[in-house]
């Protein structure tokens, strides 16, 4: 047998008719009328919202929920039906349940300025009950951890960082190469300084390379943009970058090789980075560079290509309100206090003072990459290159 499907127009009339006599007091006469609209077009989520406001009015709890498992079934991310499923759960005591449900609906809200008055004053509900629940929630938590000797002063780093994800104050971030992923490395955002011993020589050479810095910084015209167009290759990064000065570069070596003028100006900072585990990769790495930041430019969020190798930062010229985030961590830069990230997570950029920010950028290998490992992805990054027509873009 064919199902007739109702006419567009009927349909919206009998959805008006119903919101109609719901503003008029009459939740029954809408009731009937939503049930209509729900039969004659079953795959409707607005006429299954409809009936589930005339039932809640009508105190009818389980045609309610009905209703609104219909209307999800439909459009999981229907938000007036997300938070009626929420206050089913209030009502019956479930305020884990609660705050899942009115946390979903805040995720599934478009901004503000998209909602009429009074769907805004819903999604603030949510929130708030959502962000009361989970200061109840990790309260109690605490408490209990407390009552077993947990001492928080002594927790570790991660799972310091577990309880963040946890409450829901941090995102999850993982690896996302644009070329080339080794399987069964750590995810590690910021790694710890005390891996890499050789950073300590870096680190006492500050003065000495910022000397070298300044020098080059008298003559502006020497850095140029970190991301530059090419028009044989698609641009990977944001395109407010492109050939933009706001964040320049002045390279020791690029993308493999040594740049020999910018080199000879810089020899003390070379001489500090000899002896750290460079990443080799004939025409993609190492890269080592003075990274440049203008007075209020942002790098947005991006991924670097190869996460068998890591980077480090030494800054070197570093105003107030200059902020760094990998993954869900942030943090400010000290000028002579180097750290080492994982570039393939997620991570941005802002110099948010009136001053230009500057730091000293260089690629290292992995410590978890076996000294075979490396071997083999450099001669299989090699041939890749050599079965193209042209050189690879490996920054941008």
């Amino acid at each position: 047998m064919v199902t007739m499907q109702p006419a567009p127009n009927e349909l919206a009339d009998i959805v008006k008719q119903g919101l109609a006599a719901m503003r008029a007091g009459e939740p029954q006469r809408g009731r009937d009328l939503f049930s209509r609209a729900a039969a004659l077009a079953p795959g409707h989520a607005p006429a299954w919202v409809g009936l589930a406001l005339a039932c809640d009015l009508l105190k009818d709890s389980a045609g309610k929920l009905t209703a609104v498992e219909r209307a999800l079934a439909i459009d999981p991310r229907n938000l007036r039906a997300l938070i009626l499923k929420a206050d089913h759960f209030v009502l019956t005591g479930d305020m884990r349940g609660a705050a899942a449900y009115f946390r979903m609906a805040t995720e599934a809200a478009p901004a503000m300025s998209q909602l009429p008055p009074f769907m805004q004053d819903e999604v603030r509900r949510a929130r708030a009950f959502g962000e009361n629940y989970t200061a109840q929630y990790e309260a109690s938590l605490r408490e209990a951890l407390a009552t077993r000797g947990f001492d928080a002063a002594r927790m570790s780093g991660r799972f310091a960082q577990s309880l963040d994800i946890l409450f829901g104050r941090k995102k999850i971030y993982f690896q996302q190469p644009l070329s080339y992923f080794l399987p069964e490395l750590p995810q590690i955002q910021f790694y710890d300084r005390a891996q890499f011993p050789w950073l300590d020589k870096i680190e006492a050479a500050t003065g000495d390379i910022r000397g070298e810095l300044e020098d080059v910084l008298r003559e502006p015209a020497k850095f140029t943009p970190y991301v530059e167009g090419k028009a044989e290759s698609p641009l990977k990064s944001d395109r407010n970058l492109l050939n933009n000065p706001d964040w320049s570069a002045f390279y020791l070596w690029k993308n493999g090789a040594i740049v020999p003028e910018n080199a000879a100006r810089c020899p003390k900072t070379l001489a500090a980075i000899d002896g750290a585990p460079l990443t080799h990769i004939a025409g993609r790495a190492p890269s080592i560079l003075f990274s440049l930041l203008r007075p209020g430019a942002r790098i947005p969020p991006h991924t670097g290509f190869l996460n068998a190798r890591l980077i480090c930062h030494l800054p070197l010229i570093v105003p107030p309100d200059c902020t760094f985030r990998v993954g869900n961590e942030t943090r400010t830069w000290r000028e002579g206090e180097a750290w080492v990230f994982d570039d393939t997570i997620e991570h941005e950029a802002h110099n948010g003072s009136d001053q230009t920010r500057v730091i000293l950028i260089f690629d290292v290998w992995r410590p978890e990459v076996s000294a075979d490992e490396r071997g083999s992805i450099a001669a299989m990054l090699e041939a890749i290159d050599a079965h193209g027509a042209r050189q690879p873009d490996w920054e941008g």
